[in-house]
């Protein structure tokens, strides 16, 4: 099923993905930055119900670039579009948004933890159970947590490279769930270098926002990350109708006098 939807193998260049970003980010600036603001808001800062919007928010920033790049009209209601395919993208989502999950749920233990487990030069709730809380505790629970958190980052960027075309797939195609993960992860590793250095350079790019006060981040760098992420997409993936050609064959194709004329 899924040989029908072909992909391109190192087509990514992280420099020219950016650089279109910021040019078609431009060409409707407050669009953008609106869609990928609420895009942040929506996925980021409502707890568990981000989860379930993660894929339907996404979709529609995902929608509202893929249709700029055909020059087609673009306004700030196409991002409500994935909700149309709501569950679908939702279930997409939260596969794609595995190790944002895992590493809320760490962060909540971290947080638990931290108030269990007695810390030099701070009390906790260890301290007022015991006249002698035992203080080597702490460094036990400090190295587990580093430890889980460099699984947890080397598992989130292994997932990133398998999983990052889930949303957009089921978006544009009518796959089984286990079939878009398949398609997905092959593209991703397929395109792994220059989804690494996409990945870098955004990285960069957050950087610069954070120097400008942090207004950079919100004004450019969210904006920009969301954008090439379609663009990204669609080297990876060409519309269907780019890689077939419609062309009628000349006459001369078929040998002898085959169409041409009595």
């Amino acid at each position: 099923m899924t040989e029908n939807i072909p992909f391109n193998r190192s087509a990514i260049s992280a420099g020219e993905c950016v650089t279109e970003a910021w040019e078609m980010i431009k060409r409707r600036y407050w669009i953008y930055v609106g869609a990928s603001l609420l895009t942040l808001i929506l996925t980021q800062y409502l707890y568990c119900i981000s989860w379930v919007l993660l894929g339907p928010v996404t979709a529609g920033v995902y929608l509202m670039v893929l249709k700029d790049m055909r020059e087609e009209p673009v306004e700030f209601g196409m991002m409500f579009k994935g909700f149309e395919k709501f569950v679908p993208l939702m279930i997409a989502g939260l596969v794609q948004g595995v190790p944002q999950v895992l590493g809320q749920l760490v962060g909540f233990a971290a947080n638990i933890g931290s108030i269990i487990v007695p810390q030099p030069g701070r009390p906790s709730y260890a301290t007022y159970q015991s006249n002698q809380p035992d203080m080597a505790a702490f460094p036990a629970f400090f190295g587990v947590l580093m430890v889980i958190i460099v699984v947890l980052v080397i598992f989130s960027i292994l997932w990133y490279f398998s999983f990052c075309f889930v949303v957009p797939l089921t978006l544009e195609h009518n796959l089984p769930l286990v079939e878009t993960m398949k398609l997905s992860a092959r593209a991703g590793w397929a395109n792994f270098g220059g989804l690494f250095l996409t990945a870098l350079l955004i990285g960069l790019v957050g950087i610069l926002g954070m120097i400008l006060c942090f207004v950079g981040i919100f004004f450019v760098s969210i904006p920009v990350m969301f954008v090439t992420n379609a663009i990204v997409y669609r080297r990876v993936f060409p519309q269907l109708a780019d890689t077939m050609n419609y062309m009628p064959p000349p006459p001369t194709a078929y040998g002898s006098a085959f169409g041409s004329g009595m």
